[in-house]
């Protein structure tokens, strides 16, 4: 009399379903990751060949109808620097970069580079390739 077996153990491991998880996830992030705009803003740069790769601390960017945004946030002119400060606080060298569309008159300009200049903070102009 032979004896069997009710269940048999299948030692096989399929990864097919896996496999689609992880390209779905794949497709997702890379789909995700293209959305995202880190200066919402559209300014057109000045162009220059001298590009620095300094990573600043906060941005200050200024549209052609000369609207003043700290970040994505828009700010009057007379509140930019106390919220600077309040966002620098006490680090240690910041760096500001200043992001002015090219239509922008030199006056608006430099009363932003007087701020980070009377606060001893560095500033640097963003400009696009040439």
């Amino acid at each position: 009399m032979a004896i069997k077996r009710g269940s048999k153990v299948n030692a096989s491991f399929s990864a097919a379903s896996m496999t689609d998880l992880m390209f779905l996830l794949l497709v997702f992030m890379l789909i995700a990751t293209t959305l995202i705009n880190p200066n919402a803003l559209k300014l057109t740069l000045p162009t220059s060949n001298n590009q620095i790769k300094d990573k600043a601390y906060t941005t200050v960017s200024i549209t052609s109808d000369l609207q003043y945004y700290v970040e994505d946030e828009p700010v009057p002119f007379e509140e930019i620097e106390p919220l600077l400060q309040r966002r620098i606080g006490d680090a240690e060298k910041p760096v500001i970069s200043l992001h002015a569309d090219k239509s922008v008159p030199i006056d608006n300009v430099v009363k932003v580079m007087n701020i980070a200049k009377d606060n001893k903070w560095t500033l640097i102009l963003a400009t696009s390739p040439r």
